[in-house]
């Protein structure tokens, strides 16, 4: 399932800056947590990658127990 989400742009006299803001049930299923940092990076014109920095653990990893 999709998450439409415009783009938006502030423009200054001098400057300007976009934004794409991620819709609440997108950040809740990731865990985002307020100030996380993420990296974007762009594979091609029409796909936009977004990597999380420092990811956390993964809640469905089982630990291996040595023995």
């Amino acid at each position: 399932m999709g998450y439409p989400t415009k783009v938006q742009l502030i423009a200054r006299k001098d400057s300007e800056q976009w934004y794409v803001n991620f819709p609440a049930a997108l950040a809740r299923a990731m865990d985002f947590v307020r100030g996380e940092v993420i990296e974007w990076s762009v594979e091609d014109r029409a796909t936009l990658v977004a990597r999380r920095v420092s990811p956390p653990p993964s809640p469905l990893k089982k630990k291996r127990r040595r023995g």
